[in-house]
């Protein structure tokens, strides 16, 4: 048995569950487990990439846990991030030109 945390952060809550699974538990598994798709009903959690302080893990089904795993729930993205910046550095460009 190993003991772990998985967290999630919702824009208005967050909640983080200590939990004690078997070792060799998947991270995905874990998550499951955890409960917290019952407090967060609107998130598919099967579909949510998962990490480890802070670094995506790309294969959450295989990926066994370790003991003081603290497994996050990332949301899904609302924006592409390259896709921000190149609007933004666009917005820019034509202020200048307006200016110039």
């Amino acid at each position: 048995m190993v003991e772990i945390e998985v967290v999630y952060a919702a824009e208005n809550r967050q909640v983080l569950r200590v939990l004690v699974v078997p070792s060799g538990t998947s991270l995905r598994a874990a998550v499951q487990a955890s409960g917290i798709a019952a407090q967060f009903p609107e998130v598919v959690l099967a579909e949510c990439p998962l990490g480890i302080f802070g670094k995506v893990v790309a294969d959450p089904e295989i990926r066994a846990v370790q003991a003081g795993d603290r497994i996050e729930i990332y949301r899904p993205l609302l924006a592409d991030p390259k896709e921000v910046r190149r609007l933004r550095a666009a917005k820019a460009a034509l202020a200048r030109q307006q200016n110039s």
